[in-house]
This record gives C-alpha cells, structure tokens and sequence, in this order.
C-alpha cells in the first residue's frame, strides 16, 4: 500500500523522502526526461491557497528551505533541490473570468493549453508559451516570451495583481499600489523569487480571429543570406507577425533529413484578409530557388501551433539548455552557429532565434531584454548514455556565441553551468534590487535562491 505521510492541517498531499512513492513524485517534479539527482526532504502538493500558507508556516517552523514548482517545465530542473521542502503547485490551477474588466485570475498550475480555449470562450486570448504543456506560474515569473508577444511584450506587462505568501507565511496581494517592489521583482525575478505565488491577475485581449503562418526552409549552408533577406523584410512587417528562425534537422526521427534553417511568420490577425496582407513582405524571396520548402498562407489555430511544439518537445526526451541575448544581428549569431551545430550528436537538438522581443518593455518589472537578438539553444536527446556527450555540445555551441552575448533569459537559462547565470539575467542595478528585496522580505533565507553555482545566496 502506498503511504502518504499527512502535514498537519494540510488538505493536500505530502511524501517524505523514503516513503514508497517519493521517487516517482519526485521525478514527476520535473517534466524533462534527464531528472537531476536532487532530492527534498518532503514535497507538498496543495489542494489550495490556504494549503500554501500552511506549507511555508510548516517549512519554516522546522528549518526547511522552500523551493517552488508549477509545472515542471524549468530544463535544468531548478523546483529540485537538495533537502528541504518541494511546494509542488500543479494541482492548483482555476481560471475565473471577467468580460466586463477584460482579467482573468488564474492559478498558478493550469497550463496554456488549459487557459487559451477558457479564454477564448469568452473571446479573449493572453500570450501564453510556445508550448501548451507550459502552466503559467514560472513562466509569468521568468518573464514570459509566448505567442505574439511582438504586439504584447512579455507575458508579465500584463499581470496586473498577484497573490503570494510571503516568508513569515503570510498571504498578501502585491500591484502598483500594494507591496509594489515585491511586485516589481515577481514580474521577471523567476526561479530566485522569494514567495509562493497562489494566484495571478491577468490583463486579456481580444482573441485573434485568424492565425495564419508562412515558412521558408532552406540547406543550413544558406543561413547568413537567408537571415539578411529575413531580417530586411522584418522591418516591412506589423508587430502581430511573429517571426522566428531555427536551426534544426529535416524530419529527425529514425531517417534523419539535412540539417536546415528555417524562417518562420506567424501572424495573428482580426480576419484573414489582414493576416494574408501582414504576411505579404515574407511571401516572396529572392532566394526561392533554394529552398528546400515553402508554405505560404496557412491557417493555423492556437491548438495547431501547440501541436507543433509538442512534437519539438515531447516529455519522454531529455533536455538540456541555455540562452543568450545579444547585440549582434542574426546573420552573425546564427552564422557563428552554424558549423557548431552541424556537429550536434542527436538530430533532435535545435536552436531557435525569436526575432520580436526587443527592448525594455513598458512597465517597470524585474524582466528587461538585454540585447537586440535573442537565441535559445538546447540539446534533446532519448539515450541516457549519451547524456555526457550531449550536455558537453550544448556547452560547446555557447562557448561558441558568448563573447558576443550580453545576458541570459532567466526562464531557460542554464543555472548549472558553472558562471554566473543567474545574475546575468539582469540588469546591474536589477540584480542589486533583488538582492536587497530578498534580503527585506527573506531575510532568513526560507526560499532556495537560484540554482547557479555563483549566484546561490542565502
């Protein structure tokens, strides 16, 4: 029989490390397939909000550091930490409505697959992340680059009101008006943020009446030219075009194709006629002749476009990853990157160049853009035993671009590596804000801060 050790007034579900079910919840803890050899001392599940008041008033009552997790998604598995107590929110995840006010207030564990059609029921849309298994908690702390997030900035710009418990187990809500530098860091501050977030309040917008993409495929021996010619018909598109490159391989599965780049516009439209007209700077190409595909005009959904990124990202892989952002143009970065990834071990790797976050976005939060480009490499993989060999060429192809960068994205930045991460996902004077923040509203250190080697502070 399965034993569940009880917290005390706790609802939800608890498991200390040694009872017969720890190790599957923990490796539950952490959607990618590579679970990092970490282990809580117990991890709660709340059943509610009240759950997580309970749960840090327990951790701290006994000398537990706190780590959070929402839906697992972080790739260096940054929920997991050695001893202390795990507050796994994923079974917190409500979405209530209101038309008149444009908002929603959402839990932290429904994903964007859950929260788009909810949302769409009632004719709105929020930029949610590219992968629909992605739930929101983490991803609206870290920041938040989803879809059409060239109209909308980060996904954070709209959270108007979170509600949080604090270190001393206290619940509060934290806007413009109240606890406004707890709200101020909790927009960008990510996996180091210091309180357990129960409930965000978001600012919608009318959902897109038509979605529609065009794609260029092009050999990866083409990817200066093909990046030039994208990036000048960039300044001819609306913002509610999201273009994008990657450097992937042609069909990966068991008969690998070429390795290729890809330029993709997705534009997201009120009617198909606009969305037809926005995509019309990407639907010719004086490099037409080389490319290896092309698909012009085609309807898409939000439920399609998850699709898609569910076969980039399946859970039964294994991920390792990283970020960079840069001043840079993309012909250089992407060309830098060319030979280093021709070289990768697996076919599934790949490498993805967003073209529309840019610039501090509106709004004073914790996240900034740190350059004008922005790439995101990872290494996706099934063997275990090739493990080594694969995290070693994600390093490499960093190694390869870092003299050109000038931060990383929090949300999938590598915290294992062995730099200064974590505090290169900010700005100079935002990092020293957080760091004095931590120390106001934790001063005993009752969250885990973040997962980078340098940058672990108590």
């Amino acid at each position: 029989m399965k034993r569940h050790t009880r917290t005390h007034r706790l609802a939800g579900m608890s498991v200390r490390r040694g009872d017969t079910d720890y190790e599957d919840i923990r490796t539950a803890a952490v959607w990618n397939g590579l679970t990092p050899a970490r282990f809580p001392d117990v991890i709660v599940r709340p059943a509610s909000a009240d759950d997580v008041v309970e749960a840090v008033r327990l951790a701290r009552a006994q000398g537990l550091r706190v780590a959070m997790r929402s839906g697992g998604h972080s790739w260096c598995g940054s929920p997991l930490r050695d001893g202390g107590m795990l507050i796994d929110l994923s079974g917190l995840r409500t979405c209530a409505v209101d038309p008149v006010s444009a908002t929603a207030t959402v839990r932290p564990g429904i994903t964007g697959r859950e929260l788009t059609p909810e949302l769409g029921r009632h004719g709105f849309a929020f930029p949610t992340g590219h992968c629909g298994s992605v739930a929101v908690g983490g991803y609206l702390l870290s920041g938040g680059l989803g879809w059409n997030s060239g109209i909308r900035g980060p996904a954070c710009a709209d959270v108007t009101d979170i509600e949080a418990v604090t270190a001393d187990g206290e619940p509060i809500t934290c806007n413009e008006r109240e606890h406004r530098d707890l709200f101020w860091a909790a927009r960008g501050a990510g996996p180091g943020f210091f309180a357990a977030v129960t409930a965000f309040r978001l600012r919608l917008y009318p959902r897109p009446e038509a979605i529609t993409s065009t794609t260029w495929t092009f050999p990866l021996s083409d990817v200066v030219e093909v990046t030039h010619w994208a990036m000048g018909a960039s300044s001819e598109l609306p913002p509610s075009v999201e273009l994008s490159f990657s450097l992937a391989t042609a069909d990966p599965g068991s008969a690998p194709g070429p390795k290729v780049v890809t330029v993709t516009g997705t534009a997201f439209a009120r009617c198909k006629q606009e969305a037809y007209d926005s995509l019309g700077p990407l639907r010719t190409c004086p490099l037409a002749e080389r490319s290896l595909s092309r698909r012009l005009d085609e309807p898409a959904t939000f439920e399609t476009l998850y699709d898609v990124a569910a076969t980039l990202w399946g859970p039964e892989h294994r991920y390792a990853a990283d970020t960079l952002w840069s001043d840079a143009d993309f012909p250089t970065l992407l060309g830098r990157l060319a030979d280093v990834f021709d070289a990768a071990p697996s076919s599934r790797s790949l490498i993805l160049a967003p073209v529309s976050p840019a610039g501090r976005p509106p709004g004073d939060m914790a996240f900034s853009a740190l350059g004008n480009s922005y790439v995101a490499l990872y290494a996706v993989w099934q063997d275990h035993r090739q493990d080594a060999v694969n995290i070693d060429w994600l390093r490499q192809a960093m190694h390869a671009i870092e003299p050109l960068g000038t931060g990383h994205y929090i949300a999938e930045a590598d915290l294992t590596a062995a730099s200064s991460r974590a505090r290169r996902s900010f700005a100079p004077d935002d990092w020293q804000r957080l760091q004095s923040l931590k120390t106001t509203y934790d001063p005993e250190g009752v969250f885990w801060s973040y997962l980078s080697p340098e940058d672990a502070s108590p």
